[in-house]
């Protein structure tokens, strides 16, 4: 073939992933980049070498651009002189970490692919699945194709974020308006087997809801975080929050839940449903892994920007010049 003509199919190929039918797909980046997957998963790795932390991170972020206005990397845009995006939103603002993560992804896919072909919605995706994976989960396969936001809102992030202080029913009518099911709602919970919160959203668990707490588990949080001050203390979600297992769910059953949400799961009035869930898979690792690599797709399909619609951003925290 002339190399004119190869050229040419090369850029055909290209054009016709980037602007295709709208639906996410597995290979979307098989001909226009086919290092991109590996080349995340080598940052992810590295970031979690060093800081195993940072996979809940990656995770959450993930979570928190999902739940407002859908898998459209916003949460990553810096605010504007025009615009107060979703980093200062009650639930991100001192809280969402892992962006010079995402910097440091976007830079070596940019590399790897000979120019800005990756959106930072899907980084962020696919990054939340290898966090998974290297921290001992199973992996799934992530859809792609996603492209990004032009615009980002703090008020929507306010809105559209479930909060830790939410009872049950809040809880699920707030996944129902994102697609989700009870399902859904239990097994996506199953994320805190990773990570850390602060006093901040456990105080009020912790002195006004001991009827739930297990005593020995009360104590040793009362020593981290006082009744007054010290917001910023950590606990970690679970017993184990580097290690993707079951022991969250095996916590809640046991008054062992960090936060008000996490203990809503069981017996927090959601007639018996959602008690059963949580036992489930307490008992059933290979089920909850399964499972919640089939919910991470189904959030992550939610209102994704496709075809024409928003950008590829070159720099994830700036829309494009």
């Amino acid at each position: 073939m002339a190399p004119f003509l190869v050229v040419f199919a090369v850029m055909a190929a290209a054009f016709a992933s980037a602007s295709g039918s709208g639906e996410l797909t597995p290979d979307f980046y098989s001909e226009t980049c086919p290092q991109a997957l590996t080349t995340i998963k080598l940052v992810v790795g590295a970031a979690i070498l060093k800081e195993p932390r940072m996979g809940a991170s990656l995770v959450r972020m993930h979570f928190h651009d999902c739940f407002v206005n859908g898998c459209d990397g916003s949460v990553l845009l810096d605010d504007t002189d025009d615009m107060i995006g979703e980093k200062l939103a009650k639930p991100n603002n001192m809280s969402l970490r892992g962006f010079d993560v995402i910097d440091a992804i976007k830079v070596a896919v940019n590399t790897a692919c000979l120019g800005n072909v990756v959106s930072c919605a899907d980084i962020l995706a696919v990054a939340a699945r290898d966090s998974i994976v290297a921290l001992g989960g199973s992996s799934y396969e992530v859809l792609l194709g996603r492209r990004d936001a032009t615009t980002a809102s703090i008020d929507d992030a306010n809105d559209d974020i479930p909060n830790p202080f939410m009872d049950l029913p809040d809880l699920v009518d707030n996944f129902e308006s994102h697609g989700l099911s009870l399902q859904d709602l239990v097994v996506l919970s199953g994320g805190h087997t990773l990570g850390y919160s602060r006093c901040l959203f456990f105080r009020s668990r912790l002195y006004n809801e001991t009827d739930t707490l297990d005593p020995a588990y009360a104590a040793a949080l009362e020593e981290q975080c006082p009744i007054v001050g010290d917001d910023e203390a950590l606990a970690s979600l679970d017993d184990t929050p580097t290690t993707v297992d079951t022991d969250y769910y095996q916590g809640l059953t046991q008054g062992r839940a960090l936060l008000h949400t996490d203990q809503q799961l069981y017996q927090g009035g959601g007639g018996g449903d959602s008690d059963e869930l949580v036992k489930y898979y307490g008992e059933n690792p290979d089920k909850f892994w399964e499972d919640f690599g089939a919910a991470m797709v189904k959030m992550g399909n939610i209102s994704p920007l496709t075809g024409d619609d928003g950008e590829i951003r070159e720099n994830c925290r700036v829309v494009n010049q």
